[in-house]
């Protein structure tokens, strides 16, 4: 387990949200969302979540861990593709119940499982009134 640990969050919105001190409020699971997006054009990349020790690694090392809730795992991302995402930037929301990831991508610069750029490659669109998934190019 990394040395790095987070306080919990104030119970005080406005020391909450207009402070300096970074204090994630995980969920019930132990959780925070992650929103990734492509440092060098801000392309939404990925959403994903993040415990304690994933996001105390991402600050560590600067290379985005997250936690897998469907393998109860952490995972340092890119580990086996080689699609290492490299952190540029960390932010914060406003009650710090979720973080952004401007992330360099190494390796072919796919971030999704299907090799893709994106998670987010289909489009939500009503055709004869009834909601459909157009596909964008690989």
């Amino acid at each position: 387990m990394p040395g790095l640990a987070f306080s919990p969050p104030s119970p005080d919105k406005h020391v909450l949200e207009e402070g300096t001190a970074f204090t994630p409020r995980f969920d019930a699971d132990g959780l925070v969302t992650a929103v990734v997006t492509d440092a060098a054009d801000g392309a939404l990349l990925m959403v994903a979540h993040m415990n304690a020790e994933a996001l105390a690694r991402t600050l560590e090392t600067g290379i985005a861990h997250y936690w897998s809730r469907s393998r109860q795992t952490l995972w340092k991302k890119g580990e086996t593709s080689g699609n290492v995402q490299h952190v540029e930037s960390i932010g914060t929301d406003c009650d710090q119940d979720a973080v952004h990831l401007s992330v360099r991508v190494a390796g072919d610069g796919a971030t999704c499982h299907t090799g893709r750029r994106s998670c987010f490659y289909r489009k939500v669109s009503l055709q004869k009134g009834e909601p459909v998934l157009v596909m964008a190019e690989k």
